[in-house]
């Protein structure tokens, strides 16, 4: 391979055989760090000749003779947002739109580029933890390798997400608590049986995944980048895998522009990166009796945490949490506007960009790229906009 792990923290390098996992010496998340490749203007043209995440190998961690496991990821739109920005006063206002995506979510992409990566390593069974997204994911892309996946959910997911995990062949646990408990047992798991744990950062191919978020977003932009990224934050990969992109674009002559300032929005039931960022903390405290609408926004301890708040300070962003009522207000109100079917998440985007426009933190100028991280339709049955039949 050429590529090796490195540490988040610490810095020690690690060989990417096998099935790696986290920093064994101090247990925080490894990054892909690949050696100076050629990456010819040429090969920029090239990447709009190809289709899906994949377009950009070159880029990610696959060998020249490797397929990826894929269901066609990624090539997610990136849609101007007139009317609602207009309606919210909020600029030139553009939506990256991740329900596009195989199994609805901007998950497709991680869970596409970690399972390639554990089969070819000797994966032979799967286990992860989830808010509700990644398991469908999970299950959906272990279906496509043929393999196993043991997925441990919150009883409280809602009920069209753990119908997707069943659909997809997922082997489904639901538990009492949130996502934290679940990791527990999924790793418990992992330990009885032999499964592989797919859990949020505890491997490095979920980044990787996640990195071609902003890959897509600079070769769409016409390779500038744009002036802020608005970003619903549970575990934390998309942003890390963003940040990690549009650094790699920069070291390979692809961009010259300076880097987005890069935002946090969570829940204010769940909320451990804000009150950090807010303390002037380098890490989080896990969140105790984590509660909202925003499934995937319930992550009470980040692994990314001290990385997510790097990233954030070194962009010159930011971090604010949004009401759940406030969330579904504008998840609603944008749905109507613009006929994207935004998710609670997507919602909380809308709202944060309010709110940090209100508190004069948003540039004055330039594009604002916000998240729709999954499809609405997850989150909703027909009883909630009908009534009962």
């Amino acid at each position: 391979m050429d590529w090796h792990l490195e540490c988040s923290d610490c810095g020690t390098n690690y060989p990417p055989d096998g099935l790696p996992t986290v920093c064994p010496a101090c247990n925080r998340p490894l990054l892909v760090r690949y050696p100076i490749r050629t990456h010819q203007m040429t090969d920029r043209a090239e990447v709009r000749r190809r289709h899906g995440m994949w377009r950009y190998r070159t880029f990610l961690p696959l060998q020249l003779d490797e397929e990826p496991i894929t269901l066609g990821e990624g090539d997610t739109p990136l849609l101007a947002v007139p009317r609602l920005a207009s309606a919210l006063n909020l600029g030139d206002l553009w939506v990256k739109d991740e329900a596009a995506n195989p199994t609805s979510a901007f998950k497709a992409r991680g869970l596409s580029a970690a399972i390639t990566r554990a089969v070819r390593g000797g994966a032979t069974a799967f286990t992860l933890p989830t808010a509700g997204n990644a398991g469908v994911a999970a299950s959906a892309y272990a279906a496509r390798a043929g393999l196993p996946v043991r997925v441990f959910a919150p009883r409280t997911t809602p009920r069209t997400i753990l119908s997707q995990i069943v659909a997809f062949g997922g082997d489904l646990v639901l538990l009492d608590g949130h996502i934290g408990d679940c990791g527990k047992a999924s790793r418990a798991w992992a330990a009885e049986s032999g499964a592989f744990d797919l859990s949020t950062l505890r491997e490095p191919y979920r980044i990787e995944g996640k990195k071609t978020l902003g890959l897509e977003i600079a070769m769409q932009m016409g390779w500038q980048l744009p002036a802020a990224i608005i970003y619903p934050t549970g575990g934390g990969t998309g942003l890390i895998g963003m940040w990690k992109a549009f650094v790699e674009l920069k070291a390979a002559g692809w961009l010259t522009d300076e880097m987005p300032r890069m935002f946090s929005v969570q829940s204010t039931g769940c909320a451990p990166i804000v009150r950090a960022w807010e303390a002037g903390a380098e890490t989080a405290e896990p969140w105790a009796d984590p509660w909202t609408i925003a499934s995937g926004l319930r992550v009470p301890g980040p692994l990314g945490d001290k990385l997510m708040l790097r990233i954030l300070r070194e962009t010159g962003g930011g971090a604010v949490a949004v009401p759940d009522e406030t969330m579904a207000e504008l998840a609603t109100f944008a749905t109507r506007q613009e006929g994207i079917d935004f998710s609670p998440e997507g919602g909380a985007s809308v709202a944060a960009a309010l709110e940090l426009k209100r508190q004069g933190l948003l540039p004055e100028e330039g594009r604002i790229v916000i998240f729709n991280t999954g499809a609405g339709w997850l989150y909703r049955t027909p009883e909630d906009l009908l009534g009962p039949a």
